[in-house]
């Protein structure tokens, strides 16, 4: 490769102790033309000089984006008041460098150039796009220098980074724009070398005549008085040496600093490490990894008070919860499981398409889980590793089982086609004791005051009450080695697909054995009566399903009176409960605009039209016999009552003794009773 000349150079004033003159003649960086300095070394110079006083002069057609960028902002960062003096030439990134400081001269005969940022790459169309993106990038980052030298809008700026023309400017435009804050007399400097006319060549734009003109221009710059050979040779001995030891204490000093910095860095992403999911939480690690001036306090100061930003306070503290490594594999593996299985939702099968477990057998997640658990896996038999992953305290193998098998056990409950909860109210009970619900009476109207102003005592109404209590329904199911060795989902994961459905049978026989006691007519209550009896007013005389018939029924529900007998309850019915048999009259007669029994159906509107908001028809019911039911929520009549609330079957595991494996026991544990009978009628129809 081509050795390019170092475009350039530093060098202290020999007047001016604390002050040193920087040239970059040349091209910039690591670019096309620029093949082997880049812009590190200058970066590293420049930061280790120790004085008050830096005039940079430029004489450059531009060259490497990034290294500019890097130029520019080493040259912003030195604590010393920098001047960039434009001597000849500051072309396309070298008028970027020329922004870099606090006061910006240029020679009344030198010229300065503002253009899109372009680059040389090959590449399928992908790549080419990319690129393409990267260079409105560099532009963006570009146009904030030029916006806040000028004070223009950076909007402005990029239009002139975007639009594709070489932007040339005089001295006296560039003033004018604000690029500069002074136009100077050409000043002899020391001859540093003038731009090849090789390096002008990339630019189309430049007019004929500037072309030809720039080099001599540059060179009469740097050659105008300028010194004698002997003195030339004299100056570059003297500073020489005194260039050396400020290279050799740069590279020292740049050397200490990436070592701290490395360090910075590695514990501040090591105190970020526990908390990489939470929201934001990487952008505040990149704050603090980019800013070299933030220490670790500092950042772990930054990172509490982003977790405490989206806390709740409890009791004085923030508390934040987070989901660690191992929550995420067994959400993921038992994802996987549920999936392969085929008892999966929708969303479920399109989040596993991304998930790790995926394809995995029963085998493969045992070496896993063991493997996670520090447990070599090497020179065991399938018999073997499968019973560690049982039996190992830290293996995750049982939970994932576990987990996957009551998912499917729920979503088979919850998907059961059941229409108990559509009549009934749902209660809960702390244990296995009686719980009682009590009903209370009211009392009536005021009585009117004597003439002597007399207020007569009332009498506390008498209340009623009945009671639930909750028992246990439930089975074993056994998984053995050799199912996992074969692989079979189905006979632990179907089996708790079917153990789901019929947990949720069971409430649904239950409720309808309760209400099929006493020939229909529902459970015996503590007043000895069923529940639908001559005695509690709740028993239509026997007609069709038909609309005058459910007015009827409906009149009876109505007259319903409080405990007390003060006051008409005025209760409505909301649910009508038939045998299978008669679901299509019933949603006829509450459809119905007009009564679909008259001779005409077109002059007697149906008086019960739409009265019910729930038709529940069931195989579970014979005969004609139907039920209204007011709302369960404002009436309820008939309750089941789940332990401590907890309406879904529970599973729960055991290592087995006597099965070679681990057995599941599903249980639920709930009551059915009726609690009322005055929210209910029943007809035997006919």
């Amino acid at each position: 490769m081509k050795q390019t000349p170092q475009w350039y150079s530093i060098r202290a004033r020999a007047a001016e102790p604390r002050a040193a003159e920087v040239f970059i003649y040349g091209d910039i960086g690591d670019s096309y033309w620029a093949e082997t300095i880049t812009a590190a070394n200058f970066c590293k110079e420049i930061a280790a000089l120790d004085v008050d006083q830096i005039t940079v002069r430029i004489n450059s057609v531009g060259g490497s984006v990034p290294d500019g960028l890097a130029i520019h902002n080493a040259i912003k960062r030195h604590k010393a008041s920098v001047t960039t003096s434009i001597d000849g030439m500051a072309l396309s990134i070298a008028s970027l460098i020329a922004m870099a400081g606090d006061t910006v001269e240029m020679a009344d005969n030198a010229m300065l150039m503002i253009h899109a940022p372009w680059t040389g790459i090959y590449g399928n169309s992908v790549q080419l796009r990319d690129q393409a993106d990267v260079l409105d990038k560099w532009a963006e980052a570009m146009s904030t220098s030029y916006a806040a030298k000028t004070g223009k809008p950076a909007a402005d700026m990029l239009a002139l980074l975007t639009d594709g023309v070489d932007h040339y400017y005089t001295a006296a435009e560039a003033e004018a724009e604000g690029f500069v804050d002074a136009v100077i007399d050409a000043l002899p400097i020391a001859a540093s070398g003038v731009v090849p006319q090789a390096s002008l060549s990339r630019f189309r734009s430049l007019p004929g005549n500037q072309a030809a003109g720039i080099p001599a221009a540059a060179a009469a710059i740097t050659q105008e008085k300028s010194m004698s050979k002997e003195e030339t040779l004299a100056a570059g001995q003297a500073t020489a040496a005194h260039q050396a030891e400020i290279t050799a204490a740069a590279a020292a000093a740049t050397t200490a600093a990436l070592v701290a910095d490395k360090q910075r860095r590695t514990d501040i992403e090591g105190a970020f490490a526990k908390f990489s999911q939470a929201e934001g939480i990487q952008a505040v690690l990149k704050t603090c990894l980019d800013d070299h001036a933030c220490t670790v306090e500092t950042a772990n100061a930054k990172l509490l008070a982003h977790l405490g930003a989206s806390s709740t306070p409890i009791a004085g503290n923030h508390v934040v919860t987070l989901e660690d490594e191992t929550d995420k594999f067994r959400v993921a593996a038992t994802s996987a499981l549920v999936v392969r299985a085929g008892f999966s939702t929708a969303e479920q099968r399109a989040a596993v398409r991304a998930n790790p477990y995926r394809g995995y057998t029963l085998l493969d997640l045992a070496r896993n889980c063991l493997a996670r658990a520090g447990i070599k896996t090497d020179g065991m038999d399938k018999m073997q590793l499968v019973a560690a992953a049982f039996t190992q305290s830290t293996s995750d193998f049982p939970v994932l089982l576990e987990s996957t098998m009551h998912k499917v056990l729920q979503n088979a409950y919850g998907k059961a086609a059941l229409t108990w909860n559509r009549f009934c109210a749902i209660g809960s009970v702390s244990d296995f004791r009686a719980h009682n619900r009590y009903r209370t009476g009211s009392f009536g109207v005021l009585d009117s005051v004597g003439q002597n102003g007399e207020f007569k005592n009332k009498s506390i109404p008498d209340g009623e009450k009945a009671s639930i209590t909750a028992g246990t329904k439930g089975n074993i199911i056994n998984l053995n080695r050799q199912m996992v060795i074969n692989d079979d989902l189905g006979a632990f994961v179907g089996l708790a697909n079917s153990l789901g459905g019929a947990a949720a049978r069971t409430v649904e026989v239950a409720v309808y054995a309760l209400l099929a006691e006493n020939s229909g007519l529902g459970p015996t209550m503590s007043d000895t009566h069923p529940l639908f009896d001559a005695a509690h007013s709740n028993v239509g005389s026997s007609a069709a399903l038909a609309m005058a018939a459910i007015d009827a029924d409906r009149v009876i529900m109505a007259s319903q009176k409080d405990v007390s007998g003060n006051d008409y309850l005025s209760l409505t019915p909301s649910v009508l409960l038939v045998p299978i048999g008669l679901g299509g009259t019933a949603r006829s007669v509450n459809g119905a605009q007009y009564d679909p029994d008259t001779a005409n159906k077109l002059q007697k509107p149906n008086i019960v039209n739409g009265l019910f908001s729930d038709i529940v028809d069931t195989p579970r019911l014979t005969g004609n016999r139907r039920y209204l039911f007011a709302d369960p929520s404002i009436a309820p009549v008939l309750e089941v009552a789940f332990l401590d609330g907890q309406q879904e079957p529970y599973l729960e595991m055991q290592d087995g003794f006597d099965v070679d494996g681990t057995r599941y026991k599903v249980r639920l544990d709930y009551g059915t009773a009726a609690v009322d009978y005055r929210g209910a009628v029943t007809n035997a129809g006919g």
